[in-house]
């Protein structure tokens, strides 16, 4: 035990004072930072600059209607100038005078239309401000032509009540969907990306000890999995560290910059997700770590069968696939979590970590369900474990150029001559 906690410490200690790994949690702090205060940021930056937009009236009976909307939204910084000469105003367009020039004529219906001139079109707030306008004065004109009242105009347009009612008693409501299904969809991100990041960095660290030609020394030392574990839990430790240091970060951030922060709930209640059962993070927090082992055992043991660093990425490439596929599914999954593929897919060890954790986060899943999802996770790590031991024992004294999987064999009878 002594020698495990040894090379736990030392996985742990190295890489927490790494220059690398002391930029990246500080850049993505920053980023954290700037992400969670992105509206003071905009507000900064964002001056909502007026905007002259010249318009020409060949009936001279819509831009006065067109105002009549402008004067309605007094927030909006659109401004409208009635002008004559179609030419003159195209040139003051191209030299900035003008952002932008609104030619309006009538249809065989007597129904406005309009052909908007920039110099560039990439204004698209201002190009969808003026369409917005234009078709309310559309509507305002055809519904006078059918002779509609104010009150039928308004009855008209009144969104229909449509209710969704969920009749099983257990089923949850379409706000408790739309609650899990935001927290689901932002977990599911924090998992993917934490398990492909800390997974290849357990991998590098193995290969980097194999080119620095001391993994003979450690390996005889202590034993290989206890050498592997200790890595592994080292790495997971690591990620703990990291991660607990950026949601505090962020959860103090938006608590500075969200209004009614004071107030029960706080920032979970502010996004929607303060009604969620405590259930639901537990289960975030288990489905994240039995991810996190899953793939890390198999990330150390395919580390193990490189003897360069460059070799890395193109050892890991099944892994990484595994772990895109089941994020891939997940996102599907999203939008109908009931679906029998899904329902399949979860109790796969490999996407279990994120597609069960989605139907949990969404569905009232059976609590048999569940239980056997992990069970098969745990047991999928030790058999896992217990092959990865024996191929890293192996792996970790081959040397020269890596030929793929195909090391696997070469490992294992290196164990077995040992």
């Amino acid at each position: 035990m002594n020698k495990f906690l040894i090379i736990l410490m030392h996985t742990y200690m190295s890489k927490l004072k790494s220059k690398s790994f002391i930029i990246s949690t500080l850049i993505t702090t920053l980023l954290i930072v700037g992400v969670t205060n992105i509206q003071s940021i905009i507000d900064v930056f964002d001056k909502q600059e007026d905007k002259m937009v010249a318009v020409i009236d060949e009936e001279g009976t819509i831009a006065p209607l067109l105002e009549q909307q402008l004067a309605t939204n007094p927030n909006s910084n659109l401004n409208l100038e009635v002008v004559s000469d179609e030419s003159d105003a195209e040139s003051k367009v191209t030299e900035g005078e003008y952002d932008g020039l609104l030619v309006l004529s009538t249809d065989q219906n007597d129904l406005p239309s309009g052909v908007y001139k920039a110099a560039s079109i990439t204004d698209s707030e201002t190009m969808t401000q003026v369409e917005v306008m234009l078709q309310q004065v559309k509507n305002e004109l055809a519904t006078s032509q059918l002779g509609l009242s104010q009150e039928e105009i308004a009855q008209l347009y009144t969104p229909i009540n449509f209710d969704v009612v969920a009749l099983e008693e257990s089923a949850k409501s379409a706000e408790e969907l739309n609650q899990a299904r935001g927290l689901v969809y932002v977990l599911l991100f924090v998992i993917y990306f934490s398990v492909i990041l800390y997974a290849s960095m357990i991998a590098t660290e193995v290969a980097v000890e194999k080119s620095s030609r001391v993994m003979e020394i450690l390996i005889s030392s202590a034993s290989p999995i206890m050498h592997m574990f200790g890595k592994i839990l080292g790495i997971a430790l690591l990620s703990l560290t990291q991660l607990a240091f950026w949601i505090l970060v962020g959860y103090s951030s938006l608590s500075r910059n969200l209004e009614g922060m004071t107030e029960a709930g706080g920032v979970f209640e502010f996004f929607g997700v303060g009604d969620l059962p405590v259930a639901t993070f537990v289960y975030a927090i288990v489905f994240f770590l039995l991810g996190y082992f899953l793939y890390a055992t198999f990330a150390a043991f395919l580390g193990s069968l490189v003897s360069r660093i460059e070799e890395i990425q193109q050892m890991i490439m099944p892994m990484t696939l595994l772990i895109v596929a089941g994020f891939m599914i997940s996102m599907f999954g999203l939008g109908n979590p009931d679906n029998s593929f899904i329902q399949v897919t979860s109790f796969i060890p490999f996407f279990a970590p994120m597609i069960m954790f989605l139907r949990v986060g969404m569905l009232n899943v059976p609590i048999w369900e569940i239980s056997l999802s992990i069970g098969i996770l745990v047991a999928t790590i030790m058999l896992l474990a217990i092959f990865g031991a024996k191929v890293y024992r192996g792996g970790v004294l081959m040397y020269g150029k890596s030929s793929s999987l195909k090391d696997i064999k070469k490992a294992l009878q290196l164990t077995k001559n040992k």
